[in-house]
């Protein structure tokens, strides 16, 4: 059966690539992203040609793009079968130095777009008694690291979202999962696609110049492991293709895809979910 996926952030990167590799794979692909008729223009035209494409303008950050979004999608195909939470936006530099507006406006992509998009499906999923969500985190979700600290936390935010509601959504037969990707050569890493960065350059130069030298050398290993290991961002699509495919129930809570950790990022998956079961335990006695 023709299964409806609608993605988020299609303009870039894994969005990009998993629009195109679902199509091919014969799914009704719904295509969001922001400015369809202004700056993304150029690239909704590219998909919406091709087969079992259909682009939808959405802005994750406005409450009422989001309903417009899923309301006309409903309308036409009368449901949503999964949904892959990709729209994203990273950014660097020293907490201290971000101001509370740009923490926000990275928490209203992160963090907030996933709850808007969670509960403006929601209640067709609900009906049908069905759905998949796929939300895409980060490789460093569990953990954290310098100069990158609002936007890890909000990958944080993401992957509490998806843990907490696995439970709370179980009686509906709907499935959550969180792919936690690596570093791969996407815009918004290689600085292609504009992140939201730390605005009080007077405050990071106190820091300097021992911050911009971890900084560099932290970069520089990033990118050096992205080059040795081959990193394809094709990854990700296909990873989210075998997620689709696989039988409803039998999902994992996370699905890790970063070929640089060798095996330590599902080695931490486990031990995390073990550590949790204990804690329950001793809670239920």
């Amino acid at each position: 059966m023709n299964k409806t996926v609608f993605i988020t952030g299609t303009s870039t990167g894994f969005g990009k690539l998993t629009a195109t590799t679902l199509a091919k794979a014969g799914y009704t692909v719904i295509a969001g992203m922001r400015g369809i008729n202004g700056k993304n223009e150029t690239v909704a035209k590219e998909l919406g040609a091709l087969p079992n494409i259909e682009v939808v303008e959405i802005d994750v950050t406005d409450d009422l793009s989001v309903n417009n979004a899923f309301e006309k999608v409903l309308q036409k195909y009368g449901k949503i079968d999964v949904l892959v939470n990709n729209a994203a936006v990273s950014g660097f530099g020293l907490l201290e130095s971000y101001s509370l507006d740009k923490i926000r406006q990275m928490f209203e992509v992160n963090f907030y777009g996933v709850i808007r998009t969670y509960q403006a499906v929601l209640p067709s999923m609900r009906a049908h008694k069905s759905g998949l969500i796929i939300n895409i985190s980060s490789g460093a979700s569990a953990h954290t690291s310098p100069f990158m600290i609002p936007y890890f936390a909000s990958k944080f935010g993401v992957e509490s979202i998806t843990e907490g509601l696995q439970d709370e959504l179980k009686q509906f037969n709907i499935d959550n999962v969180s792919i936690q990707p690596g570093v791969y050569p996407t815009e918004m890493n290689t600085g292609e696609k504009a992140g939201v960065n730390s605005d009080k350059p007077e405050i990071s130069e106190a820091y300097n110049p021992v911050a911009t030298e971890q900084f560099n050398a932290i970069g520089a290993a990033l990118f050096g492991k992205m080059k040795e290991f081959n990193m394809n961002p094709q990854t990700i699509a296909d990873g989210i293709l075998e997620l689709i495919q696989m039988k409803a129930g039998s999902r994992p809570l996370r699905f890790p895809l970063d070929a640089v950790a060798q095996g330590t990022d599902l080695e931490f998956i486990n031990a995390r979910a073990e550590m949790k079961a204990k804690w329950l335990a001793k809670y239920n006695d």
